[in-house]
């Protein structure tokens, strides 16, 4: 007789998702995942085959998560009201996880030369916000909202590296992100001229 599982395994990974997040790659044990998913070893690896491919699993989730917010602001604002209310979302909270910073950063900067696949899984899910964000300015630029003489695609590496900026400023407590994410989106607004 065949057995079935158990256990919402969307569930699971979240929760994996959550404690990576926190912890990284090498701060996370074998046991840590066990102790926090509630499953035994032979479930583990049945489950999810390995500590690596369960990261590959939610870095995949991590990104699809940040699409889906930022398609949900798109249908509430135009493309230059989407850029910031989406920089907006990261004042001081935790929109949609464990910690400010960006998943997918800590995981680039964290096994860069030790996980090769990882690395270049987060490099490619940055890539493809990225992507993402140049679309939008360059739907401004068609409203009238963004100047034609700026590039989108810098437009849009410019926009990344300021969230990533203010994600990591918003781990200190002596930072105040509101003010940070403000100054951002106010930023967008010179991009008229």
């Amino acid at each position: 007789m065949v057995r079935t599982a158990s256990f919402d395994r969307d569930d699971l990974v979240t929760r994996a998702r959550d404690l990576f997040w926190r912890q990284g790659w090498a701060g996370t044990s074998l046991k840590d995942l066990e102790l926090t998913l509630g499953v035994r070893p032979g479930s583990f690896y049945a489950a999810f085959g390995s500590k690596d491919a369960l990261y590959a699993e939610t870095l995949d989730i991590y990104a699809a998560d940040g699409a889906k917010r930022l398609d949900g602001l798109a249908k509430e604002n135009g493309p230059l009201g989407t850029l910031k209310a989406h920089v907006l979302s990261f004042a001081g909270s935790r929109p949609f996880g464990a910690a400010h910073a960006c998943m997918l950063v800590k995981t680039l900067l964290e096994v860069q030369g030790r996980q090769g696949d990882l690395a270049k899984q987060a490099s490619r899910l940055l890539e493809e916000m990225e992507i993402r964000f140049a679309a939008l300015f360059s739907a401004a630029q068609i409203a009238g909202d963004v100047a034609k003489h700026h590039d989108p695609a810098r437009l849009a590496r410019r926009y990344q590296s300021d969230l990533i900026g203010l994600r990591a400023s918003a781990e200190r407590p002596d930072v105040d992100a509101a003010e940070l994410a403000r100054e951002i989106a106010a930023g967008l607004d010179a991009l008229q001229n």
